[in-house]
Protein backbone atom coordinates (compact mmCIF):
# COMPACT_ATOMS: atom_id res chain seq x y z
CA UNK A 1 0.00 0.00 0.00
CA UNK A 2 1.35 3.34 -0.97
CA UNK A 3 2.13 5.62 2.08
CA UNK A 4 -0.65 8.32 2.80
CA UNK A 5 -0.89 12.10 2.74
CA UNK A 6 -0.42 13.28 6.33
CA UNK A 7 -2.40 16.58 7.16
CA UNK A 8 -1.36 17.68 10.27
CA UNK A 9 -4.51 19.83 11.92
CA UNK A 10 -8.69 19.07 11.24
CA UNK A 11 -9.61 22.49 11.07
CA UNK A 12 -11.60 23.79 7.90
CA UNK A 13 -8.60 24.12 5.88
CA UNK A 14 -6.96 20.38 6.63
CA UNK A 15 -10.45 19.22 6.04
CA UNK A 16 -11.39 20.75 2.79
CA UNK A 17 -7.44 19.46 1.69
CA UNK A 18 -8.44 16.00 2.97
CA UNK A 19 -11.63 16.09 0.99
CA UNK A 20 -9.92 17.27 -2.08
CA UNK A 21 -6.96 14.22 -1.69
CA UNK A 22 -9.83 11.71 -1.73
CA UNK A 23 -11.26 13.13 -4.68
CA UNK A 24 -7.99 12.37 -6.40
CA UNK A 25 -7.58 9.01 -5.15
CA UNK A 26 -4.41 9.77 -2.81
CA UNK A 27 -5.04 7.99 0.88
CA UNK A 28 -4.89 10.28 3.38
CA UNK A 29 -4.80 10.56 7.31
CA UNK A 30 -5.54 13.32 9.03
CA UNK A 31 -4.22 13.81 12.38
CA UNK A 32 -5.44 16.76 15.53
CA UNK A 33 -4.54 17.25 19.05
CA UNK A 34 -7.64 17.46 19.92
CA UNK A 35 -9.78 14.44 21.11
CA UNK A 36 -12.94 16.58 19.67
CA UNK A 37 -13.38 19.52 18.30
CA UNK A 38 -13.05 23.24 19.99
CA UNK A 39 -16.87 23.78 19.67
CA UNK A 40 -15.56 27.96 19.03
CA UNK A 41 -16.91 29.75 16.13
CA UNK A 42 -14.59 31.94 15.32
CA UNK A 43 -14.81 32.51 11.90
CA UNK A 44 -17.98 32.65 10.93
CA UNK A 45 -17.93 34.56 6.78
CA UNK A 46 -17.85 32.35 3.96
CA UNK A 47 -17.18 34.98 0.63
CA UNK A 48 -18.00 34.46 -2.29
CA UNK A 49 -15.06 33.22 -4.29
CA UNK A 50 -15.56 29.77 -1.49
CA UNK A 51 -18.90 29.90 -1.80
CA UNK A 52 -18.30 28.98 -5.25
CA UNK A 53 -15.46 26.37 -4.34
CA UNK A 54 -18.11 24.74 -2.20
CA UNK A 55 -20.87 24.49 -5.25
CA UNK A 56 -17.94 22.83 -7.03
CA UNK A 57 -17.85 20.05 -4.20
CA UNK A 58 -21.54 19.69 -3.97
CA UNK A 59 -21.11 21.06 -0.22
CA UNK A 60 -23.65 23.59 -0.64
CA UNK A 61 -26.68 21.49 -0.74
CA UNK A 62 -26.02 19.68 2.82
CA UNK A 63 -24.84 23.40 4.36
CA UNK A 64 -28.01 24.81 3.44
CA UNK A 65 -29.08 28.31 2.59
CA UNK A 66 -27.28 29.87 5.20
CA UNK A 67 -27.88 34.02 6.18
CA UNK A 68 -26.33 36.82 3.75
CA UNK A 69 -25.47 39.73 4.59
CA UNK A 70 -25.09 41.93 1.37
CA UNK A 71 -23.53 44.79 3.38
CA UNK A 72 -19.41 44.33 3.69
CA UNK A 73 -17.03 46.59 5.11
CA UNK A 74 -13.59 48.33 4.08
CA UNK A 75 -11.48 48.68 7.94
CA UNK A 76 -14.86 49.20 9.14
CA UNK A 77 -16.59 51.73 6.39
CA UNK A 78 -19.60 49.44 5.23
CA UNK A 79 -19.38 48.91 1.28
CA UNK A 80 -21.86 47.07 -0.68
CA UNK A 81 -21.08 43.13 -1.64
CA UNK A 82 -24.43 43.03 -3.83
CA UNK A 83 -22.82 43.55 -6.70
CA UNK A 84 -20.15 41.11 -7.32
CA UNK A 85 -20.31 39.07 -10.32
CA UNK A 86 -20.71 35.99 -8.77
CA UNK A 87 -24.15 33.94 -7.77
CA UNK A 88 -22.69 34.08 -4.09
CA UNK A 89 -22.20 37.61 -3.50
CA UNK A 90 -22.41 39.11 0.11
CA UNK A 91 -20.97 37.57 2.96
CA UNK A 92 -22.46 34.57 4.29
CA UNK A 93 -22.85 33.93 8.36
CA UNK A 94 -21.60 29.88 8.55
CA UNK A 95 -20.31 29.49 12.64
CA UNK A 96 -16.60 27.29 12.21
CA UNK A 97 -18.09 25.00 14.18
CA UNK A 98 -20.68 23.70 10.83
CA UNK A 99 -17.78 24.44 8.49
CA UNK A 100 -15.91 21.79 10.27
CA UNK A 101 -18.49 19.40 11.10
CA UNK A 102 -19.51 19.80 7.19
CA UNK A 103 -16.30 19.18 6.16
CA UNK A 104 -15.18 16.57 8.40
CA UNK A 105 -18.35 14.38 7.51
CA UNK A 106 -17.28 14.94 3.81
CA UNK A 107 -13.98 14.19 4.03
CA UNK A 108 -14.46 11.03 6.31
CA UNK A 109 -17.72 10.02 3.08
CA UNK A 110 -14.56 10.23 0.99
CA UNK A 111 -12.25 7.82 2.89
CA UNK A 112 -10.47 9.93 4.84
CA UNK A 113 -8.70 9.16 7.90
CA UNK A 114 -9.27 11.30 10.63
CA UNK A 115 -7.55 10.63 13.95
CA UNK A 116 -8.07 12.87 16.91
CA UNK A 117 -6.37 13.06 20.00
CA UNK A 118 -3.15 12.53 17.79
CA UNK A 119 -0.42 15.54 18.07
CA UNK A 120 2.86 15.83 15.98
CA UNK A 121 5.69 15.73 17.84
CA UNK A 122 8.11 14.91 15.02
CA UNK A 123 8.96 14.76 11.40
CA UNK A 124 11.89 13.58 8.90
CA UNK A 125 11.77 14.31 5.52
CA UNK A 126 13.96 11.60 3.88
CA UNK A 127 13.83 12.80 0.49
CA UNK A 128 11.39 10.11 -1.17
CA UNK A 129 9.15 10.45 2.07
CA UNK A 130 8.34 11.95 5.48
CA UNK A 131 8.78 9.97 8.68
CA UNK A 132 6.05 11.55 11.41
CA UNK A 133 6.01 11.03 14.87
CA UNK A 134 3.01 11.35 16.80
CA UNK A 135 1.95 11.30 20.68
CA UNK A 136 -1.47 9.16 20.94
CA UNK A 137 -3.56 7.81 23.49
CA UNK A 138 -2.03 4.33 22.71
CA UNK A 139 1.46 6.11 23.37
CA UNK A 140 4.31 7.31 20.48
CA UNK A 141 3.47 6.33 17.08
CA UNK A 142 5.52 6.74 13.65
CA UNK A 143 4.08 7.34 10.48
CA UNK A 144 5.48 6.99 6.97
CA UNK A 145 3.92 9.76 4.39
CA UNK A 146 4.12 10.31 0.99
CA UNK A 147 3.93 14.06 1.68
CA UNK A 148 3.43 16.26 4.78
CA UNK A 149 0.46 19.32 4.61
CA UNK A 150 0.38 21.55 7.95
CA UNK A 151 -2.62 23.07 8.17
CA UNK A 152 -2.13 23.19 12.20
CA UNK A 153 -2.77 27.20 12.41
CA UNK A 154 -0.79 30.18 13.16
CA UNK A 155 1.50 28.27 16.12
CA UNK A 156 2.06 25.16 13.32
CA UNK A 157 4.01 22.40 14.96
CA UNK A 158 5.00 21.20 11.00
CA UNK A 159 5.96 24.94 10.38
CA UNK A 160 8.48 25.28 13.46
CA UNK A 161 9.68 21.13 13.12
CA UNK A 162 10.34 21.40 9.42
CA UNK A 163 12.45 24.78 9.73
CA UNK A 164 10.09 27.21 7.71
CA UNK A 165 11.17 30.66 7.67
CA UNK A 166 8.52 33.39 7.94
CA UNK A 167 9.02 37.59 7.26
CA UNK A 168 6.38 40.22 8.09
CA UNK A 169 5.68 42.67 11.01
CA UNK A 170 4.63 42.20 14.82
CA UNK A 171 1.56 43.60 16.08
CA UNK A 172 1.17 46.75 17.81
CA UNK A 173 -2.42 46.68 17.92
CA UNK A 174 -4.82 44.02 19.59
CA UNK A 175 -9.20 43.61 19.79
CA UNK A 176 -10.33 41.52 22.42
CA UNK A 177 -13.15 39.11 21.31
CA UNK A 178 -15.53 36.82 23.48
CA UNK A 179 -19.30 35.47 23.20
CA UNK A 180 -21.52 36.10 25.69
CA UNK A 181 -24.64 34.70 26.98
CA UNK A 182 -27.25 36.62 29.13
CA UNK A 183 -26.00 40.30 28.53
CA UNK A 184 -28.30 42.61 26.84
CA UNK A 185 -26.82 45.20 24.46
CA UNK A 186 -27.16 47.14 21.52
CA UNK A 187 -25.67 45.84 18.18
CA UNK A 188 -22.92 48.01 16.61
CA UNK A 189 -21.20 47.76 13.46
CA UNK A 190 -17.52 49.37 14.00
CA UNK A 191 -18.69 51.99 16.80
CA UNK A 192 -15.59 54.27 16.82
CA UNK A 193 -15.94 56.01 20.32
CA UNK A 194 -13.50 58.58 21.19
CA UNK A 195 -11.46 56.15 23.85
CA UNK A 196 -11.94 52.56 20.48
CA UNK A 197 -13.81 50.76 18.95
CA UNK A 198 -16.81 48.61 19.86
CA UNK A 199 -18.30 45.78 17.62
CA UNK A 200 -21.23 43.68 18.95
CA UNK A 201 -23.99 41.40 17.26
CA UNK A 202 -26.67 38.90 18.57
CA UNK A 203 -26.59 35.42 17.83
CA UNK A 204 -28.96 32.74 17.63
CA UNK A 205 -29.81 31.24 21.46
CA UNK A 206 -29.03 34.60 22.98
CA UNK A 207 -25.77 34.96 22.54
CA UNK A 208 -24.07 38.50 21.55
CA UNK A 209 -20.06 38.24 20.31
CA UNK A 210 -18.21 41.23 21.70
CA UNK A 211 -15.32 42.69 20.07
CA UNK A 212 -13.36 45.90 21.38
CA UNK A 213 -10.69 47.86 20.92
CA UNK A 214 -9.01 50.60 22.95
CA UNK A 215 -7.00 53.01 20.85
CA UNK A 216 -3.26 53.42 22.50
CA UNK A 217 -3.65 50.13 24.88
CA UNK A 218 -0.43 48.11 24.15
CA UNK A 219 0.02 44.44 22.96
CA UNK A 220 0.89 42.26 25.78
CA UNK A 221 2.53 39.08 25.52
CA UNK A 222 0.12 36.77 26.15
CA UNK A 223 0.95 33.10 27.30
CA UNK A 224 -2.87 32.37 27.37
CA UNK A 225 -6.21 33.47 26.08
CA UNK A 226 -7.65 36.48 28.55
CA UNK A 227 -9.81 36.29 31.44
CA UNK A 228 -13.47 37.57 30.65
CA UNK A 229 -12.68 40.05 33.14
CA UNK A 230 -10.72 41.95 31.07
CA UNK A 231 -12.47 41.79 27.82
CA UNK A 232 -15.44 43.60 30.28
CA UNK A 233 -13.27 46.06 31.38
CA UNK A 234 -12.07 47.31 28.11
CA UNK A 235 -15.75 46.84 27.00
CA UNK A 236 -16.46 49.34 29.98
CA UNK A 237 -13.65 52.13 29.43
CA UNK A 238 -14.61 52.22 25.47
CA UNK A 239 -18.39 51.80 25.73
CA UNK A 240 -19.70 52.52 29.15
CA UNK A 241 -21.29 49.91 29.57
CA UNK A 242 -21.07 46.75 31.60
CA UNK A 243 -21.44 43.36 30.43
CA UNK A 244 -19.27 42.00 33.24
CA UNK A 245 -22.40 39.92 34.60
CA UNK A 246 -22.42 37.54 31.40
CA UNK A 247 -21.30 34.38 30.98
CA UNK A 248 -18.91 34.03 28.60
CA UNK A 249 -18.50 30.77 25.99
CA UNK A 250 -15.48 31.28 24.71
CA UNK A 251 -12.80 34.73 24.92
CA UNK A 252 -9.76 35.78 23.00
CA UNK A 253 -7.89 37.88 21.76
CA UNK A 254 -6.00 38.73 18.15
CA UNK A 255 -4.16 41.54 16.95
CA UNK A 256 -2.94 42.91 13.75
CA UNK A 257 0.15 40.32 13.25
CA UNK A 258 0.69 40.49 9.44
CA UNK A 259 3.83 37.66 8.82
CA UNK A 260 4.13 34.89 5.78
CA UNK A 261 6.30 31.57 5.20
CA UNK A 262 8.93 33.00 2.62
CA UNK A 263 8.16 29.83 0.85
CA UNK A 264 5.35 27.02 1.25
CA UNK A 265 6.90 23.86 0.37
CA UNK A 266 10.12 22.60 1.67
CA UNK A 267 10.92 19.44 -0.10
CA UNK A 268 7.90 16.79 0.61
CA UNK A 269 5.94 19.52 3.69
CA UNK A 270 3.61 22.27 2.72
CA UNK A 271 1.99 24.91 4.75
CA UNK A 272 -1.73 25.97 3.72
CA UNK A 273 -3.68 28.27 6.16
CA UNK A 274 -2.93 30.04 9.34
CA UNK A 275 0.15 27.42 9.50
CA UNK A 276 1.52 30.17 6.04
CA UNK A 277 0.36 33.07 6.88
CA UNK A 278 -0.79 34.84 10.05
CA UNK A 279 -3.06 38.13 9.34
CA UNK A 280 -5.67 39.89 11.67
CA UNK A 281 -9.06 38.02 10.79
CA UNK A 282 -10.54 41.25 8.87
CA UNK A 283 -14.13 40.54 7.44
CA UNK A 284 -13.34 36.53 7.40
CA UNK A 285 -10.27 36.79 4.72
CA UNK A 286 -8.38 34.69 6.90
CA UNK A 287 -10.49 31.41 6.77
CA UNK A 288 -11.20 31.98 3.07
CA UNK A 289 -7.58 32.68 2.00
CA UNK A 290 -6.47 29.34 3.84
CA UNK A 291 -9.81 27.16 2.13
CA UNK A 292 -8.77 28.82 -1.39
CA UNK A 293 -4.96 27.24 -0.12
CA UNK A 294 -6.14 23.87 0.39
CA UNK A 295 -8.46 23.66 -3.28
CA UNK A 296 -5.17 24.66 -4.95
CA UNK A 297 -2.69 22.51 -3.54
CA UNK A 298 -5.06 19.15 -2.67
CA UNK A 299 -5.24 18.34 -6.71
CA UNK A 300 -1.24 18.77 -7.02
CA UNK A 301 -0.25 16.53 -4.28
CA UNK A 302 -2.75 13.86 -5.23
CA UNK A 303 -1.10 13.93 -9.19
CA UNK A 304 1.92 13.62 -7.29
CA UNK A 305 0.62 10.65 -5.67
CA UNK A 306 -1.01 9.35 -8.70
CA UNK A 307 2.45 9.74 -10.50
CA UNK A 308 0.92 11.59 -13.08
CA UNK A 309 1.79 15.36 -11.97
CA UNK A 310 4.08 17.25 -14.74
CA UNK A 311 7.12 18.58 -13.55
CA UNK A 312 6.55 21.92 -11.75
CA UNK A 313 2.91 21.23 -10.74
CA UNK A 314 3.74 21.09 -6.74
CA UNK A 315 5.94 24.30 -7.23
CA UNK A 316 3.21 26.00 -8.28
CA UNK A 317 1.38 25.94 -5.48
CA UNK A 318 3.97 27.92 -3.75
CA UNK A 319 4.32 30.87 -6.64
CA UNK A 320 0.41 30.90 -7.13
CA UNK A 321 -0.45 31.20 -3.00
CA UNK A 322 2.45 33.15 -2.03
CA UNK A 323 1.42 36.06 -4.29
CA UNK A 324 -2.07 35.80 -3.65
CA UNK A 325 -1.60 35.50 0.29
CA UNK A 326 0.74 38.75 0.21
CA UNK A 327 -1.98 40.99 -1.65
CA UNK A 328 -4.50 39.74 0.74
CA UNK A 329 -1.83 40.53 3.58
CA UNK A 330 -1.52 43.79 2.16
CA UNK A 331 -5.25 44.59 2.04
CA UNK A 332 -5.10 43.22 5.40
CA UNK A 333 -2.63 45.58 7.38
CA UNK A 334 -4.53 48.74 5.09
CA UNK A 335 -7.77 47.93 6.69
CA UNK A 336 -5.89 47.44 9.99
CA UNK A 337 -4.90 50.65 10.08
CA UNK A 338 -7.81 52.27 8.91
CA UNK A 339 -10.04 50.23 11.54
CA UNK A 340 -7.82 50.56 14.21
CA UNK A 341 -6.68 53.81 14.25
CA UNK A 342 -7.86 56.77 16.61
CA UNK A 343 -8.29 60.05 15.61
CA UNK A 344 -5.50 60.70 13.12
CA UNK A 345 -6.79 58.06 10.96
CA UNK A 346 -10.43 60.24 10.27
CA UNK A 347 -8.96 61.91 7.31
CA UNK A 348 -7.86 58.48 5.77
CA UNK A 349 -11.67 57.28 7.15
CA UNK A 350 -13.16 60.20 5.58
CA UNK A 351 -11.55 59.70 1.79
CA UNK A 352 -12.31 56.06 1.39
CA UNK A 353 -15.84 56.44 2.46
CA UNK A 354 -16.17 59.00 -0.11
CA UNK A 355 -14.52 56.22 -3.06
CA UNK A 356 -16.54 53.58 -1.43
CA UNK A 357 -19.50 56.04 -3.30
CA UNK A 358 -18.01 54.97 -6.62
CA UNK A 359 -18.92 51.36 -8.35
CA UNK A 360 -15.83 50.73 -9.39
CA UNK A 361 -13.89 51.45 -6.24
CA UNK A 362 -16.56 49.23 -4.47
CA UNK A 363 -15.69 46.50 -7.06
CA UNK A 364 -12.12 46.68 -7.26
CA UNK A 365 -12.09 46.10 -3.24
CA UNK A 366 -15.31 43.94 -2.88
CA UNK A 367 -13.62 41.77 -5.83
CA UNK A 368 -10.28 41.82 -3.27
CA UNK A 369 -12.29 41.21 0.13
CA UNK A 370 -14.07 38.37 -1.73
CA UNK A 371 -11.65 36.20 -3.29
CA UNK A 372 -12.97 37.19 -6.87
CA UNK A 373 -9.70 38.29 -8.45
CA UNK A 374 -7.30 35.69 -7.98
CA UNK A 375 -5.56 35.23 -11.24
CA UNK A 376 -2.70 32.61 -11.78
CA UNK A 377 0.44 33.36 -14.28
CA UNK A 378 -1.02 29.84 -16.51
CA UNK A 379 1.09 30.65 -19.30
CA UNK A 380 1.42 32.45 -22.32
CA UNK A 381 -1.91 34.23 -23.64
CA UNK A 382 -4.20 37.29 -23.60
CA UNK A 383 -7.94 35.91 -22.81
CA UNK A 384 -9.16 37.77 -19.48
CA UNK A 385 -10.19 34.92 -18.20
CA UNK A 386 -6.74 33.26 -18.97
CA UNK A 387 -5.74 31.97 -15.10
CA UNK A 388 -8.67 33.32 -13.31
CA UNK A 389 -11.65 31.73 -12.10
CA UNK A 390 -14.07 30.27 -14.92
CA UNK A 391 -17.69 32.32 -13.88
CA UNK A 392 -19.80 29.75 -12.66
CA UNK A 393 -22.98 31.10 -14.84
CA UNK A 394 -20.85 31.24 -18.12
CA UNK A 395 -21.72 28.27 -20.03
CA UNK A 396 -24.70 25.85 -20.16
CA UNK A 397 -24.18 23.48 -18.14
CA UNK A 398 -22.77 25.91 -15.51
CA UNK A 399 -19.11 24.53 -14.56
CA UNK A 400 -19.90 23.99 -11.01
CA UNK A 401 -21.77 20.85 -11.06
CA UNK A 402 -18.82 19.79 -13.95
CA UNK A 403 -16.13 20.38 -11.30
CA UNK A 404 -17.51 18.19 -8.45
CA UNK A 405 -15.00 15.16 -9.27
CA UNK A 406 -12.08 17.36 -8.69
CA UNK A 407 -11.03 15.74 -12.26
CA UNK A 408 -9.83 18.61 -15.45
CA UNK A 409 -12.64 19.55 -17.51
CA UNK A 410 -12.19 20.59 -21.55
CA UNK A 411 -15.08 22.22 -22.27
CA UNK A 412 -16.29 22.31 -25.94
CA UNK A 413 -18.22 25.02 -26.52
CA UNK A 414 -18.24 24.02 -30.38
CA UNK A 415 -20.68 21.10 -30.34
CA UNK A 416 -17.84 18.60 -31.31
CA UNK A 417 -15.08 20.04 -33.06
CA UNK A 418 -12.73 19.93 -29.96
CA UNK A 419 -14.14 16.08 -28.96
CA UNK A 420 -10.88 14.45 -29.17
CA UNK A 421 -8.47 16.60 -28.41
CA UNK A 422 -8.13 15.55 -24.34
CA UNK A 423 -8.44 11.79 -25.20
CA UNK A 424 -4.94 10.30 -24.07
CA UNK A 425 -5.58 12.25 -20.86
CA UNK A 426 -9.29 10.84 -20.44
CA UNK A 427 -8.64 9.16 -17.57
CA UNK A 428 -7.95 13.41 -15.56
CA UNK A 429 -10.16 14.87 -17.99
CA UNK A 430 -13.34 15.32 -18.93
CA UNK A 431 -14.41 16.95 -22.20
CA UNK A 432 -17.81 18.22 -21.74
CA UNK A 433 -20.16 20.09 -24.60
CA UNK A 434 -21.57 23.00 -23.85
CA UNK A 435 -22.92 26.11 -24.74
CA UNK A 436 -21.38 29.95 -23.84
CA UNK A 437 -24.02 32.19 -22.68
CA UNK A 438 -24.63 34.37 -25.03
CA UNK A 439 -22.67 38.15 -24.76
CA UNK A 440 -21.21 36.34 -21.62
CA UNK A 441 -17.05 35.63 -21.44
CA UNK A 442 -16.88 33.16 -23.35
CA UNK A 443 -18.77 33.98 -26.32
CA UNK A 444 -16.81 33.25 -29.37
CA UNK A 445 -14.41 30.73 -27.92
CA UNK A 446 -13.77 27.92 -28.92
CA UNK A 447 -12.52 25.49 -26.56
CA UNK A 448 -11.96 26.20 -22.61
CA UNK A 449 -9.40 24.14 -20.12
CA UNK A 450 -10.63 24.20 -16.57
CA UNK A 451 -8.34 23.03 -13.62
CA UNK A 452 -9.76 20.96 -10.80
CA UNK A 453 -9.47 24.27 -8.97
CA UNK A 454 -12.05 25.54 -11.33
CA UNK A 455 -8.87 28.51 -12.56
CA UNK A 456 -8.52 28.92 -17.01
CA UNK A 457 -5.38 26.90 -17.70
CA UNK A 458 -5.73 27.69 -21.42
CA UNK A 459 -7.81 29.73 -23.84
CA UNK A 460 -8.62 27.77 -27.66
CA UNK A 461 -6.34 30.44 -30.41
CA UNK A 462 -5.10 32.23 -27.23
CA UNK A 463 -0.87 31.40 -26.50
CA UNK A 464 0.05 27.81 -26.44
CA UNK A 465 -1.99 24.36 -28.17
CA UNK A 466 -4.37 22.30 -26.13
CA UNK A 467 -1.70 19.28 -26.36
CA UNK A 468 0.73 21.84 -24.65
CA UNK A 469 -1.74 23.29 -22.19
CA UNK A 470 -2.84 19.52 -21.77
CA UNK A 471 0.94 18.38 -20.18
CA UNK A 472 1.74 21.32 -18.29
CA UNK A 473 -1.56 20.88 -15.79
CA UNK A 474 -1.79 17.31 -17.13
CA UNK A 475 1.41 15.21 -17.28
CA UNK A 476 2.23 13.70 -20.19
CA UNK A 477 -0.89 11.56 -22.44
CA UNK A 478 -1.13 7.92 -20.73
CA UNK A 479 1.03 8.55 -17.70
CA UNK A 480 -2.04 8.32 -15.31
Amino acid sequence: MAAPIVVAGAGPVGLLLAGELRLGGADVVVVDRLTEPTGESRASTLHARTMELFDQRGLLAPLGVPPNDPAGHFGGIRMSLAGLPSPYPGQWKVPQTRTEALLAEWARGLGADLRRGHELTGLTDHGDHVEVELATPDGPARLRAAYLAGCDGERSTVARLAGFAFSGERADKEMLRADVAGIDIPDRRFERFPAGLAVAGRRPGGVTRVMVHEFGRPVGNRAGEPEFAEVAQVWRRVTGEDIGGGTPLWVNAFDNTSRQAARYRLGRVFLAGDAAHAQMPVGGQALNLGLQDAVNLGWKLAAAVAGWAPAGLLDSYHAERHEVGARVLANIRAQALVLLGGGEVEPVRGVFAELLQYEAVRARLGAAVSGLDVRYDVGPGVHPLLGARIPPEATRPGSASLLRPARGVLLDLTAGRWADAAGPWADRVDTVSAEPVPEGPLAGTEAVLVRPDGHVGWVAGDGTGVESALRRWFGAEGSG
